[in-house]
């Protein structure tokens, strides 16, 4: 369930993955904003955290333990997790996608 003109999309199918696993993907984000910054993303195609209902229970389970596995392999003991919903957050590509954020430097949000 992939749309052809969905960047994300292209990049589940052809991209350079960090991890995957369950139905989701790891990549690295190509504008990071911490030493480490990682965009974890269902396979199939969500315009944003709007539609989560979507996924069934155990996905969305899943999809969480998956963003949690990919930090941990990333060798993150603490870190971020952020997900912009909507162009008024920041959100600048219309498939689901979580921003794992860790290293030095993660000021604010004290």
């Amino acid at each position: 369930m992939s749309q052809p003109d969905c960047l994300f999309c292209k990049l589940v199918a052809e991209g350079d993955h960090v991890r995957a696993a369950d139905g989701f993907v790891a990549i690295r984000d190509i504008a990071p904003k911490a030493p480490t910054h990682v965009l974890v993303l269902p396979e199939r195609h969500v315009d944003s955290f709007r539609e989560i209902a979507e996924f069934p229970p155990d996905e969305s389970k899943r999809m969480l333990e998956f963003v949690a596995d990919t930090a941990r392999e990333a060798g993150l003991e603490d870190y971020r997790v952020i997900v912009n919903v909507g162009p008024g957050a920041g959100q600048t590509v219309f498939h689901l996608h979580w921003h794992v954020l860790g290293g030095n430097g993660l000021g604010g949000f004290e």
